[in-house]
């Protein structure tokens, strides 16, 4: 995936080279890009994920915020030739605070200079990665029976066993997970389930949920970094482990599986890299408010337009996600993965997963 230093300074070269050419021959300097947003995605059958569509929109200096925007594309493209030539990498925060030299393209806030390298991203088809720019969150935690080699910042390469060889709180993922870093040597595990909160993911661990069941655990922190998707699309693909999403009971929760499972809306240029299309959405459902009588809280408003807004979604047109949206929007209530505590601390893991398990085939009676 990730590309030759040369190439991608190619690519981006391209880009300043487009903006010269308008301005050589007179013209309004502009660069054109696919809408983000969901009404601009559509499935690709060739990659099985959900990607940008052919909706454009043009970036131009005929306004003067698009010409300051111009303006600051020039200068992360020489900040990041920079960058690649002096060996270096800088997080999205820092760059964010070195445009303060800029002058007129300094950036006002941070979610623009964010959206201008996703911008880059989607044009040149290279990875922020590829920029040498990090993200300031790292990646999620690990536990289970699997053995990684991972290439320390000395160039020696270490095997770890998640499970002998850490904590409770499991191998930390790397920002930088391509093969050149990370590889896995082994993997003795039936089934990988990502869940989304720290308490659960400390419950599963503790009750060793990991060795009882063959299962990996993966933390997601809420909504998942990329290097965690990534980091299970390539565990899944390579060792052809199936992938099951354990969240909330809520909206926000269901699109924490969809950038799992089908690719978030933000990332769709990268699908491909990021998504795990075979991911199974393993609970809370609503039906589950019902089926095991579980504590609930009021949808809020915010939850009410976020739960109508997924029915339009094209993610989310199957019958299993249409049956359970709108028994949501019914019932008026959502619930916690923590919720499952109501039995007892050792309920989610003796029997709430087990039947879960078994209902979806993944374990036997």
């Amino acid at each position: 995936m990730r590309k030759d230093h040369n190439d991608v300074i190619k690519k981006i070269d391209l880009v300043a080279l487009k903006i010269y050419n308008d301005l050589e021959k007179t013209e309004i300097p502009c660069i054109q890009l696919p809408i983000r947003s969901k009404s601009n995605i559509e499935f690709n059958e060739k990659f099985n994920v959900w990607k940008y569509g052919k909706n454009m929109i043009q970036r131009s200096a005929k306004s003067l915020d698009g010409a300051y925007m111009l303006l600051r594309t020039m200068y992360m493209i020489d900040f990041i030739k920079e960058m690649i030539k002096i060996k270096k990498s800088s997080t999205l925060r820092e760059m964010y605070y070195i445009s303060e030299g800029w002058d007129y393209a300094k950036f006002h806030s941070q979610n623009e200079s964010n959206s201008l390298a996703e911008d880059l991203e989607v044009i040149t088809s290279c990875m922020r990665e590829d920029f040498k720019l990090r993200p300031e969150e790292d990646g999620a935690r690990v536990i289970g029976n699997i053995t990684i080699e991972e290439l320390t910042r000395n160039n020696n390469k270490k095997k770890i066993h998640c499970q002998d060889d850490v904590g409770d709180s499991g191998y930390s993922i790397p920002y930088n997970v391509e093969p050149e870093k990370l590889s896995f040597k082994s993997a003795d595990v039936d089934f990988i389930i990502a869940i989304e909160t720290g308490g659960m993911f400390d419950r599963l661990v503790e009750n060793r949920f990991d060795s009882s069941y063959r299962a990996l655990l993966v933390h997601l922190k809420g909504q998942p970094a990329r290097s965690t998707r990534r980091f299970i699309k390539r565990l899944s693909g390579e060792k052809n482990i199936p992938v099951l999403v354990f969240t909330d009971c809520d909206p926000w929760s269901y699109r924490i599986f969809a950038s799992v499972a089908y690719g978030a809306i933000k990332t769709a240029h990268i699908s491909e890299y990021l998504a795990t299309p075979s991911s199974q959405y393993l609970g809370v459902t609503p039906s589950d408010i019902e089926n095991y009588n579980l504590p609930t809280d009021k949808l809020t408003r915010e939850d009410i337009k976020s739960l109508k807004s997924e029915l339009t979604d094209p993610r989310f047109q199957d019958s299993f996600w249409k049956n359970e949206i709108k028994l949501q929007l019914k019932l008026g209530k959502k619930s916690e993965q923590q919720a499952l505590a109501k039995y007892g601390l050792d309920y989610v893991t003796d029997t709430y997963l087990p039947e879960k398990l078994t209902e979806m085939g993944m374990v036997k009676k």
